[in-house]
């Protein structure tokens, strides 16, 4: 005599095919939402990054602006110094 599998088995491998795609849904979007965290995440330290590099540009720049500054009231100061003993 042949096996016929019953009602209640086919409800629970029905049963259990939802379960398994619900179980595969939610995984997924936990992994979305663990990729877009760890985006973020990347995004802010990049823009830590950039900014503490355009601070440091900056900060560079206005001492090279002093630097050149200082140098030039030195060789003004030189000028004078040799003008005056004449």
């Amino acid at each position: 005599m042949a096996f016929t599998p019953s009602k209640d088995y086919k409800r629970r491998e029905r049963e259990q095919r939802k379960a398994d795609k619900r179980r595969e849904r939610e995984e997924a979007k936990v992994e979305k939402l663990a990729t877009e965290k760890a985006a973020a995440e990347l995004a802010e330290e990049e823009a830590v990054k950039k900014t503490a590099a355009e601070r440091e540009a900056q900060l560079e720049a206005e001492f090279e602006a002093e630097f050149e500054a200082e140098l030039e009231a030195e060789k003004d100061a030189k000028k004078k110094a040799q003008i005056k003993p004449k």
